[in-house]
């Protein structure tokens, strides 16, 4: 099973406008025709349930879309960059080159436009005015989105088994569901996160078997945090305490595993949650009678039961016991995503300020950078081999300012300007 990998995602560039002039018989003077450049095409992550985890990216990490096409003459503007869907298992985070979430794919279906495709070019109709009236220039399509995301998969599971390694999880995950896990008498015999269908009377729980968890866990010690995500999404806990270690070893046992939950995530402690003291059968009456007093003794727990997942004995009553504390924990989750999503719709994300006017103009060595979302697209989009389009370039910065905070800044002429990816000459 393969929960985490990284991948590059690249959108389509945009088409170039076109420099075209209507020629056509008994139609002298035509006029300008060049039609626009198609926007590249989007990247979007969509979720699926026909996936179950990120092994398909395991050989393939590159993804692009298409770019758009061509704007044309007569008015012909260039054919869209289709949109690429790249598909993921349902339970995917997607987190970002800083390590910040993009994203959270919980639900079939649901989509996370992750790169953008680039701007198309305007042909040289767009141009036109009445001082220009054949306008010898178009622009060029801008370069689409790209970056490197990392996918995270945590499992969309109802019951979370944890405890420390050994203590039985994955014969308890074996005795309630049809799962067949890998049972062996040593820990770390699970090293992957295991499934099963868990039937509660009308309606059904999935239970994840999570690799067992070590003092340091929180930190990457054993298997680390890399499946502690995968309890983040659960309802409801159930620790999994191993009877054959004895009474003594039951505290500490439980106080470790909560510890690193805690580390991990403070939220996890106040989850719904049931106490199992597992392998009944290694424990003489005596023994048994230590287990209920401790158990007994727990009052932050739904439920706290005594079982063997091997001789079967307690298995109904941990059912009965899960069927009634699953339906709160559900409502309690519900609860808690609501809030999230509310809080999320909560905050009014505002674009920079995309004014020509908003830039800055910095001395750096010998150079001097001008930045600004505008003002560098303007310049991405010029082709400054081009002298009409270098002249209608040097109008609007003019008359947005630029030369003059250059000249503030100190620039004389034969200095190097740099904007965006181009170095010119301040004249």
């Amino acid at each position: 099973m393969l929960d985490r990998a990284s991948i590059c995602v690249r959108a389509g560039r945009g088409g170039n406008g076109s420099m075209s002039f209507r020629r056509e018989k008994y139609v002298p003077k035509g006029g300008p025709d060049g039609g626009d450049g198609a926007p590249g095409g989007d990247v979007v992550l969509v979720a699926t349930r026909q996936l179950h985890d990120l092994s398909h990216f395991r050989h393939k990490h590159h993804f692009r879309a298409i770019d758009g096409g061509q704007g044309r003459g007569a008015n012909k503007r260039g054919a869209d960059g289709g949109v690429l869907e790249v598909k993921v298992p349902v339970g995917t985070e997607v987190l970002g080159a800083d390590g910040g979430v993009l994203g959270d794919l919980v639900t079939e279906g649901q989509r996370l436009l992750v790169a953008r495709g680039g701007e198309g070019g305007r042909g040289n109709v767009c141009f036109k005015s009445s001082t220009r009236q054949a306008p010898k220039f178009a622009e060029k399509g801008l370069d689409g989105e790209e970056l490197w995301l990392t996918l995270s998969l945590k499992l969309l599971a109802d019951i979370g088994l944890v405890g420390l390694p050994n203590a039985g999880k994955s014969s308890l995950l074996a005795a309630l569901t049809r799962a067949h896990p890998k049972i062996a008498a040593y820990p770390f015999t699970t090293i992957e996160p295991n499934l099963g269908v868990l039937y509660l009377g009308e309606g059904t729980a999935v239970i994840a078997d999570i690799p067992g968890l070590i003092e340091g866990a929180s930190d990457g010690a054993g298997l680390g945090h890399r499946f502690l995500a995968h309890i983040e999404r659960t309802a409801l806990l159930m620790y999994v305490l191993d009877g054959g270690d004895g009474p003594a070893a039951w505290p500490g046992a439980l106080a470790t595993v909560r510890g690193e939950l805690g580390a991990f995530r403070a939220e996890l402690l106040e989850r719904p949650a049931v106490v199992v003291v597992n392998k009944a059968d290694l424990l003489d009456a005596t023994g048994s009678e230590e287990a209920g007093a401790f158990l007994a003794g727990l009052a932050w727990p739904a439920a706290s039961l005594l079982v063997s997942a091997q001789g079967g004995d307690g298995l109904d009553e941990l059912v009965a016991a899960l069927a009634g504390v699953m339906a709160g924990a559900r409502e309690a989750q519900a609860a808690a995503a609501a809030a999230d999503a509310a809080a999320a719709a909560a905050v009014v994300l505002r674009p920079a300020d995309g004014r020509l006017e908003s830039f800055t103009v910095e001395r750096d060595g010998e150079h001097f950078v001008v930045r600004g979302v505008q003002i560098e697209r303007l310049f991405a989009k010029a082709d400054l081999g081009n002298e009409d389009a270098v002249a209608y370039l040097q109008q609007l910065i003019e008359r947005a300012g630029l030369n003059d905070a250059l000249r503030a800044a100190g620039a004389m002429p034969g200095d190097t300007v740099v904007v965006g990816a181009q170095e010119l000459e301040f004249a």
